[in-house]
């Protein structure tokens, strides 16, 4: 189950990070802004939310390892 949790961790942070290199948000001058703004707008269907999930997948299978 934690090699599950740590490769779905893996597959988001690489889709977070491929979205919002290519995402274009309908606000904000740089991409960092429109980033932001995706984030606020749509959750975990930005880029920056799928990134934030897959860190925190990992975290959580990291601290799942140590408590089992």
């Amino acid at each position: 189950m934690l090699i599950i949790l740590f490769i779905f961790g893996i597959i988001l942070i690489t889709w977070g990070l491929y979205r919002m290199r290519t995402d274009k948000g309908l606000f904000g001058k740089s991409q960092r802004s429109k980033n932001i703004f995706n984030l606020i707008l749509m959750g975990e269907a930005s880029g920056l939310g799928q990134f934030l999930g897959g860190v925190l997948c990992i975290i959580i299978g990291i601290i799942a390892f140590f408590i089992k």
